[in-house]
């Protein structure tokens, strides 16, 4: 089974506050090499409160996966680290989330993608039905162009909404990731032929999968 799930910060205990946070510094400083703050073998920041919740992603107990959530209203990266990248951010009033520290262990995940289980589609499914559960009107994220192609490939139909250049001279984009049953349709779809199950217990949250032996997409 691969689960999906919500926690808040201030609902870590300390094996799980651990687990999640030493398997971010293996992705985002170790693998990325981005200028993250790294203590005691593990991965977080300011941002990492009690205003946070964490999207995860388990399987066989193995955290495989998972996104962080700020609700736009409260201080966050978008306004308050990546803004200097850009020339102007603003993000309209409303109820919206940032995402941000989306990761996918390649470790972990192997498994799941030998069997050509969708990770990848999975977990922006199950951002969607957190959004829509909870009656957001939608993400926003500051994302590579690597990672803004993956999102369009999924079918996701997210948007540019300002472009910017990182501190690595890379392109970086801030991007709207709409929520609406159109967004989930074609995530539901996409899982759905992929790796079979109820239409309908695609759109719940949380989210379960059940892991067969074949699949067939590589997202």
């Amino acid at each position: 089974m691969l689960d999906f799930f919500d926690v808040r910060h201030r609902s870590l205990d300390d094996f799980r506050s651990k687990d999640l946070f030493s398997l971010r510094k293996s992705v985002f400083k170790d693998r990325l090499n981005w200028m993250v703050s790294c203590h005691d073998g593990m991965e977080s920041d300011k941002y990492d409160s009690h205003q946070t919740v964490y999207l995860l992603g388990k399987a066989s107990g193995h955290l495989i996966c998972g996104v962080r959530f700020i609700e736009t209203k409260y201080p966050n990266m978008i306004t308050h680290v990546f803004n200097k990248y850009f020339n102007k951010i603003e993000i309209p009033s409303g109820n919206f989330i940032e995402a941000s520290r989306l990761f996918i262990d390649k470790n972990r995940s192997e498994v799941l993608r030998c069997k050509g289980f969708p990770v990848s589609a999975t977990l922006f499914l199950s951002m969607i039905n957190y959004a829509r559960y909870y009656r957001y009107d939608g993400i926003y994220a500051i994302v590579s162009h690597s990672m803004y192609i993956i999102f369009k490939r999924s079918g996701w139909p997210v948007s540019i909404v300002e472009r910017g250049v990182s501190e690595k001279n890379e392109n970086i984009y801030l991007i709207f990731m709409p929520v609406d049953e159109v967004s989930q349709k074609v995530l539901t779809a996409l899982v759905k032929n992929s790796i079979g199950g109820c239409c309908h217990s695609l759109t719940q949250w949380p989210l379960s999968f059940v892991v067969r032996e074949k699949g067939s997409n590589d997202l």
